[in-house]
């Protein structure tokens, strides 16, 4: 997906009552009177930083505009405790990127933003890149794919506005990527930031994806071994993709916990990495020296049945955003239905409607059933980066 790159103003060294985004329209002397005519009663000891107001997203999808200042004084912490609580946890994450960026060190500084389905990641990164006026790298193993948008809820157009964003829509669905094919692409974009005096963040909530570049792992290269996969693909074939899954899972309990038995070609290559090199992924993964300087940061705030409530709201969004006609649209323009990216949550599902082996309303359940699944194995990949985001 292309970009223009938009040049943001020098960040000032002296601190204004609300940090303003990196846009090209927006100044702080503008700012300044915005805030004494809009929020005439706003005090610094009682309410929070207008920064927070100019960069959290209200809704999801939605971001916060200069237009909503206007209401910024109605903000009752007895009242609105919600909305308060809000602007309260987005204070905290900037205040942390501020002392992070200030904080001197000898490696070179990265983001990285992690967390499970639909808890707000994208929202999250685009707020932060607008302060800093940067860009953003996509850690979504699903996101790579092209013609894939609403069943892997890709970022919109709308949504990535001006922000340059990069590793989305970099293979099609049938291509095979490897973890260390991710990590070499992203030491080069990331480079190439720090060349541009950009600091970049990583969002997404592929677990290895960010492990391969925050814990420098060495991924030995590896040649598929064609035949040993289609054996593999016989037994799934003859039993079925829960079955080679516990295969898997028996052997390489860690590696297995990160990916849906439905990524059969994720559950192959990892059985593939046992048989010829006699380890598992996760005993393959050695970390080396750390390369960058990392702050962790993560918007889900530990309420798992908010969580699930979204992560069902989102299906259904994906329902009316056209989730059915994209599948469609990929099985007749392109691809088979055992693509690599076909076989991923959403989109066997829907294939499975196609195919009438279930009723519309149960394969919006197994969506969703399965992504809450998903997010559970998230939320245990993620537990090591908790003392990073204290």
């Amino acid at each position: 997906m292309s970009s223009t790159r938009i040049a943001s103003p020098a960040r000032s060294k002296a601190k204004p009552l609300a940090f303003y985004p990196a846009s090209r329209d927006t100044s702080r002397s503008i700012l300044s009177r915005l805030c004494v005519k809009w929020c005439p009663r706003l005090e610094s000891n009682q309410c929070l930083s207008l920064r927070s107001a100019l960069f959290y997203p209200l809704n999801y999808g939605d971001e916060c505009t200069i237009a909503f200042l206007s209401k910024i004084h109605t903000i009752d912490p007895e009242k609105t405790p919600v909305l308060y609580e809000k602007y309260k946890k987005m204070q905290i994450i900037f205040n942390k990127v501020e002392k992070f960026l200030e904080t001197p060190s000898i490696l070179p500084k990265i983001i990285i933003i992690y967390g499970p389905t639909a808890c707000g990641k994208t929202a999250l990164s685009i707020s932060i890149a607008k302060y800093l006026g940067t860009e953003i790298i996509s850690a979504d193993s699903r996101q790579i794919y092209r013609h894939m948008d609403v069943g892997t809820g890709k970022i919109t157009r709308e949504q990535i506005q001006w922000i340059p964003h990069h590793m989305l829509d970099i293979r099609n669905p049938d291509e095979e990527y490897s973890v260390g094919e991710y990590q070499k692409e992203t030491f080069e974009i990331i480079q190439d930031m720090h060349s541009r005096k950009k600091v970049p963040i990583l969002c997404g909530g592929t677990g290895l994806y960010l492990d391969s570049v925050a814990f420098h792992f060495d991924i030995p290269p590896m040649k598929p071994d064609w035949e040993y996969r289609e054996k593999l693909d016989k037994i799934r074939c003859e039993k079925d993709n829960e079955y080679l899954w516990k295969m898997l899972h028996d052997l390489d309990r860690e590696y297995a916990e990160t990916i849906h038995p439905n990524s059969h070609h994720a559950v192959i290559r990892a059985l593939e990495v046992l048989e010829k090199t006699g380890k598992s992924k996760s005993e393959l993964r050695v970390k080396k020296d750390p390369l960058f300087d990392i702050l962790f940061l993560t918007p889900y705030d530990g309420d798992r049945a908010k969580l699930y409530e979204r992560i069902n709201a989102r299906i259904e969004e994906m329902f009316e955003n056209g989730l059915m006609d994209e599948v469609k649209s990929i099985l007749e323009k392109w691809y088979n239905s055992d693509c690599k990216g076909l076989t991923t949550i959403g989109y066997k599902e829907v294939i499975e409607y196609f195919d009438g082996k279930c009723t519309l309303n149960e394969c919006k359940a197994k969506i969703q059933q399965g992504n809450r699944n998903y997010a559970k194995r998230q939320l245990t990949w993620f537990r090591k980066y908790e003392e990073w985001n204290n």
